[in-house]
């Protein structure tokens, strides 16, 4: 077993990595740039090691900055984590010439798999489906619209060296070809390294199945059932959950056996993910196959109990595998979601700043048996920068069965306070409740299909917003409470609390009375309807667990001028508790209107201008490009909503903008 792994990473993955390998009594090494000076995982680690500046091609993809720090710490093996230098066979070369084990496949492997279009033709040598497509490399935008023609839109424009959803367009017609090529193009050059393009057809209604595979040194082989990763943005999966809903034995069992034929045509070992898209008559196909641990593996882990790192470890080492096929089992059903630094109200551009609040659910079993886990690689006060990929932590649950697993998952997202920053929990916390995705009947369209104008939130039903509203009414209360008996003790003169009070919220309007009972607060509303609410809430949380008749209810709570700022279940609601005569008042208030800003395109999200596609004097139409930014590895297009001509242009390329920054004006 090895003494001392260096982990050429950094966030989450590198505490995850960092985690198992203390279990086996094996030192750590972190790596970091400047960026990432004061990161969590430099904490965990028994040494860490500088590398260079923040953006990752002058520090954490530079293979000779990483051998170096090889050679410094006497790391006697390297694990590459995802991303960077994960599917890169020069880096695996490199460490096995200086004598440094990769924790990972053999280059071959990595070189054969890590390119798309050389896996492809390898897979369908090896009888595995393929997805039909123009495997050759294309030149420019001209070959790529006479490609995309041949093959029928739809189409997917894929970088060949691509994952984790960068360097991939769908295109629907010819402009859309030519737009995406050079982006796709523009975003495997800054990702990988490598801007070499790719075109297949783009199969519609499809599910985004993959399947976990496991080898050692010695020829064996084994598959872990598989993983549902279809709820996508931008082709980047957000929920992950396995097993699939979908699958049936007997596919389930194909897809595996195929996964394994490509593994052996290849020489595979160590753990890898075959990818398959899969249509509505389990037709499967092959994807791609990452030949690293993948994002989403904790939940193959809590279905199968088996640690993939530790086999990761073991593998390297050159140990055999310690199951057979026969040994694999799939126990209940786990769910992953990314949580991630981007605006779901602002279509999910990316968010940077500092995490003022970071409170994750208590990791663990629960009293009513479901487990709960957080990978993370952030803390309380830590920045989330510019330079890296946006997610902040998968939170993970793990049930006997589907349901109980997405209202584990929806309990554990009203416990998880994040503040500071734009992050999608609300938007998560809206699919765990939606009826198409508790059903499984999932697509890789389901964002686009049920947000077709992007997330707004959750609107409240009538009794959601009554219990709301019956919260509220018990904050409202102890406030008070505390607040009379504060001035009493001072002023040595009684003073009452108020009762009867009107609740506003999402356009709901609740004459409410409230009272002392038990220890528990009693909201009577119009109509007789009645809600007792307990909770450890005292003043100053930001978060209570309540339980409002009999139902716990986890809320994260704000005091809010004459009412509460209430979050739960993807609803973000200010709940206003007035008395008669001031609401009254209140609803005579005019509404202050917002700005007009629809002559102004204004930066969406802190980024990089790197291209400005019109000039000032410019007469453009509604959907034409105006300018590209480019804010963690994404490039995003910006496009005119109407007909209009250009007044002035206030940025140029290269320009650094934050949130709202003036990029250009029209008359």
């Amino acid at each position: 077993m090895f003494g001392k792994i260096l982990i050429a990473n950094r966030g989450e993955i590198a505490c995850r990595v960092i985690r198992t390998a203390k279990k086996l009594g094996i030192k750590t090494v972190a790596v970091y740039s400047d960026a990432d000076r004061e990161a969590l995982h430099t904490r965990l680690a028994d040494e860490a090691v500088h590398i260079g500046p923040a953006p990752s091609s002058q520090s954490y993809i530079v293979i000779g900055k990483i051998l170096d720090a090889v050679k410094a710490t006497g790391a006697d093996a390297v694990h590459p984590g995802y991303g960077f230098l994960s599917e890169n066979s020069n880096f695996a070369e490199a460490l096995m010439a200086d004598g440094v084990a990769f924790i990972g496949p053999p280059p071959v492997a990595i070189e054969a798999m890590g390119d798309k279009i050389t896996s492809k033709n390898i897979a369908a040598s090896a009888g595995v489906s393929t997805v039909p497509g123009h495997m050759g490399l294309i030149d420019d935008a001209d070959n790529a619209v006479r490609i995309a023609g041949q093959i029928g839109y739809p189409v997917m424009i894929k970088a060949s060296a691509g994952g984790g959803g960068k360097g991939m367009r769908i295109a629907w017609n010819d402009t859309e070809v030519r737009e995406g090529f050079q982006s796709s193009k523009n975003e495997a050059k800054s990702s990988f390294g490598d801007d070499r393009i790719f075109i297949e057809k783009f199969i519609t209604q499809p599910r985004h199945i993959e399947i976990q595979v496991l080898g050692d040194q010695h020829g064996n082989l084994i598959y872990l059932g598989e993983r549902e990763c279809s709820i996508q943005r931008r082709n980047q999966k957000v929920i992950e959950e396995a097993p699939s809903p979908f699958l049936d034995a007997a596919t389930r069992k194909a897809m595996g056996e195929q996964a394994v034929a490509l593994c052996k045509a290849v020489g595979y070992f160590s753990v890898g993910t075959v990818e398959f898209i899969v249509d509505a008559e389990r037709q499967f196909y092959f994807l791609e196959m990452n030949t690293r641990l993948q994002v989403e593996h904790p939940v193959t882990e809590l279905i199968t109990g088996i640690d993939l790192v530790e086999e990761m470890i073991r593998v390297a080492a050159g140990e055999r595998l310690r199951i057979t096929q026969d040994d694999v089992t799939l126990n209940g059903w786990a769910i992953e979601s990314r949580l991630y630094a981007e605006d779901p109200y602002r279509s999910f551009l990316p968010s940077i700043g500092r995490l003022k609040r970071y409170r994750p659910p208590v990791e663990g079993r629960r009293e009513d048996g479901t487990i709960v886990r957080n990978d993370t690689g952030v803390v309380e006060g830590g920045e989330i920068s510019m330079y890296y990929d946006p997610m902040i932590a998968k939170l993970c649950t793990w049930a006997p069965d589907r349901l109980a697993a997405v209202d584990a998952m929806a309990k554990a997202f009203d416990d998880f306070e994040v503040e500071g920053i734009g992050h999608n929990l609300p938007f998560l916390s809206a699919v765990m409740e939606h009826p198409r995705f508790r059903e499984g009947r999932l697509t890789t369209a389901f964002i686009a299909e049920e947000f077709p104008d992007g997330f707004s939130g959750v609107h409240p039903t009538e009794q959601q917003a009554r219990g709301l509203a019956a919260v509220a009414a018990f904050l409202n209360l102890r406030q008070q409470t505390r607040g009379v008996l504060i001035s009493g003790a001072l002023a040595n003169h009684p003073r009452e609390v108020g009762c009867d009070w009107v609740a506003t919220l999402a356009g709901f309007s609740f004459n409410v009375s409230t009272r002392e009972e038990g220890g528990r607060v009693i909201a009577s509303f119009d109509g007789g309807t009645s809600h007792a609410v307990s909770s450890d809430w005292l003043p100053g949380r930001s978060h209570a667990s309540f339980v409002v008749d009999g139902s716990p209810l986890g809320v994260k709570t704000e005091a809010a001028g004459s009412g509460w700022r209430l979050r739960r279940g993807g609803m973000d609601e200010i709940v206003y508790l007035r008395s008669p005569r001031v609401a009254e008042l209140a609803a005579l208030m005019p509404r202050k209107l917002p700005p007009d800003m629809s002559r102004m395109l204004l930066c969406p999200m802190p980024g990089v201008v790197t291209t400005i596609a019109v000039s000032e004097g410019d007469a453009v139409e509604a959907g034409q490009a105006l300018a590209t930014v480019e804010a963690m590895k994404m490039e995003n297009v910006l496009r005119a909503e109407r007909r209009g001509t250009v007044k002035r242009i206030a940025a140029e390329p290269g320009s650094s903008l934050a949130v709202d920054e003036l990029i250009m004006e029209f008359e």
